[in-house]
Protein backbone atom coordinates (compact mmCIF):
# COMPACT_ATOMS: atom_id res chain seq x y z
CA UNK A 1 0.00 0.00 0.00
CA UNK A 2 1.67 3.59 -0.50
CA UNK A 3 1.38 6.53 1.14
CA UNK A 4 -1.22 8.77 0.03
CA UNK A 5 -1.21 12.39 0.27
CA UNK A 6 1.62 15.25 0.63
CA UNK A 7 4.95 14.00 1.16
CA UNK A 8 5.44 15.32 4.72
CA UNK A 9 7.65 18.56 4.80
CA UNK A 10 11.49 18.14 6.61
CA UNK A 11 11.34 19.81 9.88
CA UNK A 12 15.28 21.13 10.60
CA UNK A 13 15.58 19.88 14.37
CA UNK A 14 18.92 21.89 14.80
CA UNK A 15 17.15 24.48 13.65
CA UNK A 16 14.56 24.12 16.04
CA UNK A 17 16.50 23.43 18.86
CA UNK A 18 18.28 27.02 18.06
CA UNK A 19 15.14 28.57 18.23
CA UNK A 20 14.00 27.15 21.23
CA UNK A 21 17.65 28.49 22.92
CA UNK A 22 16.98 31.96 22.21
CA UNK A 23 13.40 31.56 23.54
CA UNK A 24 11.36 31.99 20.13
CA UNK A 25 7.46 30.70 20.85
CA UNK A 26 6.44 27.42 19.37
CA UNK A 27 4.33 29.57 17.10
CA UNK A 28 7.27 31.47 16.12
CA UNK A 29 9.51 28.34 15.59
CA UNK A 30 6.24 27.23 13.34
CA UNK A 31 6.26 30.32 11.40
CA UNK A 32 10.12 30.22 10.54
CA UNK A 33 9.71 26.17 9.47
CA UNK A 34 6.04 27.25 7.31
CA UNK A 35 4.22 24.04 9.28
CA UNK A 36 1.39 24.64 11.10
CA UNK A 37 2.01 23.91 15.14
CA UNK A 38 0.02 21.28 15.11
CA UNK A 39 2.23 19.66 12.04
CA UNK A 40 5.48 20.72 14.49
CA UNK A 41 3.76 18.74 17.39
CA UNK A 42 3.36 15.58 15.19
CA UNK A 43 6.42 15.52 13.89
CA UNK A 44 7.87 15.76 17.61
CA UNK A 45 6.33 12.95 18.54
CA UNK A 46 6.98 10.79 15.37
CA UNK A 47 10.78 11.86 16.00
CA UNK A 48 11.14 11.89 19.31
CA UNK A 49 8.48 10.26 21.34
CA UNK A 50 7.52 13.42 23.05
CA UNK A 51 4.96 16.41 22.41
CA UNK A 52 6.38 20.10 21.39
CA UNK A 53 5.96 21.45 25.29
CA UNK A 54 8.29 18.73 26.28
CA UNK A 55 10.53 18.87 24.16
CA UNK A 56 10.69 23.28 24.21
CA UNK A 57 11.48 22.51 27.87
CA UNK A 58 14.04 21.22 27.42
CA UNK A 59 16.15 22.68 24.12
CA UNK A 60 15.43 26.55 25.90
CA UNK A 61 16.98 25.49 29.00
CA UNK A 62 20.46 25.58 27.34
CA UNK A 63 19.52 29.32 26.24
CA UNK A 64 18.63 30.28 29.47
CA UNK A 65 21.37 28.92 31.42
CA UNK A 66 23.61 30.92 28.70
CA UNK A 67 21.56 33.80 29.82
CA UNK A 68 22.09 33.30 33.30
CA UNK A 69 25.91 32.99 32.84
CA UNK A 70 26.22 36.39 30.90
CA UNK A 71 24.06 38.22 33.50
CA UNK A 72 26.07 36.74 36.14
CA UNK A 73 29.26 38.42 34.40
CA UNK A 74 27.88 41.52 33.30
CA UNK A 75 27.32 42.07 37.22
CA UNK A 76 30.26 40.70 38.71
CA UNK A 77 32.68 42.62 36.41
CA UNK A 78 30.87 45.58 38.54
CA UNK A 79 27.49 46.81 36.33
CA UNK A 80 25.47 48.27 39.21
CA UNK A 81 21.90 47.92 37.15
CA UNK A 82 22.77 44.58 36.95
CA UNK A 83 23.75 43.74 40.36
CA UNK A 84 20.88 45.60 41.60
CA UNK A 85 18.74 43.35 39.08
CA UNK A 86 20.12 39.96 40.51
CA UNK A 87 19.71 41.18 43.96
CA UNK A 88 16.41 42.00 43.83
CA UNK A 89 14.84 38.98 41.54
CA UNK A 90 17.47 36.42 42.67
CA UNK A 91 18.17 37.14 46.58
CA UNK A 92 15.09 39.18 47.12
CA UNK A 93 16.36 42.60 48.09
CA UNK A 94 14.31 45.44 47.55
CA UNK A 95 14.41 49.57 47.29
CA UNK A 96 11.36 49.99 49.89
CA UNK A 97 12.78 51.69 53.15
CA UNK A 98 11.39 50.13 56.27
CA UNK A 99 9.84 52.37 58.29
CA UNK A 100 11.09 52.56 62.11
CA UNK A 101 8.08 52.30 64.20
CA UNK A 102 8.63 53.41 67.17
CA UNK A 103 6.80 53.51 70.49
CA UNK A 104 6.04 57.16 71.00
CA UNK A 105 4.94 57.95 75.01
CA UNK A 106 1.24 58.77 75.38
CA UNK A 107 0.12 62.28 75.24
CA UNK A 108 -1.12 63.81 78.47
CA UNK A 109 -4.26 66.31 77.92
CA UNK A 110 -5.13 68.20 80.84
CA UNK A 111 -8.13 69.86 81.49
CA UNK A 112 -8.49 73.11 83.36
CA UNK A 113 -10.99 74.28 85.09
CA UNK A 114 -11.17 77.22 82.50
CA UNK A 115 -11.48 74.95 79.22
CA UNK A 116 -14.93 73.80 81.10
CA UNK A 117 -16.28 77.51 81.42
Amino acid sequence: MSDVGRPKKPIDWALVEKLCSIQCTGDEISSILEVHYDTLNNRCNEDYGVNFSDYYKKASSGGKMSLRRKQYEVALSGNPSMLIWLGKNVLGQSDQVQQDVRDLPPVVIQLTSDATD
